[in-house]
């Protein structure tokens, strides 16, 4: 298994088509902001990390506990763990009327712009957990929040 990442959370320049930084955010601890102006319709930055089967996946969620990892499926085999070896798109907040869409393209998880992002502001994405998943309280604070990163 990988060691988990103990440095200040960035963003990796290879992934990111435009300047991106990690901050404290209002939403939940830390987030990813604009630097620039992102035009609507661009992608923005890859989601990477380690890949791991299901079963690794369930294990890892086990060992360090479910706040402390960035899983997200990319397949029906293959889950990315963010925290380890991520491009810093694991940072991107949830919202429930985001300003940024995921698309899934040949084996990569990439996130384009939904509407044109200003500079300073905070890039945000639905996350969609499962309506059977176990309830998460959303903290976006949009007019459109549903409460909860569950899909309704």
């Amino acid at each position: 298994m990988s060691s988990r990442r103990k440095t200040a959370p960035s963003i990796d320049p290879r992934y990111a088509e435009f300047p991106l930084r990690v901050g404290r955010s209002g939403i939940h601890r830390f987030g990813v902001f604009a630097v620039k102006t992102i035009p609507r319709g661009r992608k923005v930055i890859e989601y990477t990390g380690e890949r791991l089967t299901r079963k690794q996946a369930k294990a890892r969620q086990r060992d360090v506990g479910t706040k402390l990892v960035a899983l997200f499926r990319l397949n029906q085999y293959w889950i990315l763990d963010g925290f380890v070896g991520g491009s810093g798109a694991e940072r991107i907040n949830h919202c429930c009327d985001p300003n940024l869409k995921t698309r899934w393209i040949r084996g990569h998880i990439l996130y384009f712009s939904a509407r044109r992002i200003k500079p300073r502001e905070e890039l945000t994405v639905d996350y969609r957990f499962p309506a059977k998943a176990e309830r998460a309280v959303c903290l976006c604070g949009s007019p459109k929040c549903r409460g909860t990163l569950n899909v309704k």
